[in-house]
């Protein structure tokens, strides 16, 4: 059995907590059936667990806290945001909060990239803006 590279582990965990809450957001349900779910039917081989866990529980549990810390810096309502954009921005805002070792680069990298897998048209240039502006205000130290 080969262990995982963590980074990858980590991207794996950011990409599947992404998807379980965009399922959330259409099929409201608690944090511990999402996460049940995705344990009993996806790949979660090369995946940090206990990663993924920790992002859908908390950003399920405090998205509104989330939610007000990036309204600043968006020119709408994140509610008329399109889904994928808002589950995207929510995992980077946590990131921000919560994870002060990821440094904010990697996090804004790291949307960025989700953001242009699953997000909409030009939604990447989107969430890269309104995180490089919740960076400065977020993460002044560095």
């Amino acid at each position: 059995m080969t262990i995982p590279n963590p980074v990858q582990a980590r991207k794996r965990a950011r990409l599947r907590a992404l998807q379980a809450l965009y399922q959330h957001e259409f099929n409201p349900q608690s944090s511990r059936a999402v996460i049940d779910q995705f344990l009993a039917t996806q790949d979660m081989e090369k995946t940090d667990v206990e990663y993924f866990s920790c992002l859908v529980k908390k950003i399920i549990s405090s998205s509104a806290q989330y939610d007000d810390l990036l309204q600043p810096y968006l020119d709408i309502p994140l509610q008329k945001l399109d889904a994928t954009e808002r589950c995207i921005l929510r995992i980077a805002c946590y990131e921000f909060s919560e994870h002060l070792e990821i440094p904010f680069r990697i996090i804004i990298n790291e949307a960025v990239s989700l953001a242009k897998k699953f997000g909409a048209t030009d939604g990447h240039k989107y969430v890269n803006g309104v995180l490089d502006k919740a960076a400065k205000v977020l993460r002044p130290h560095e």
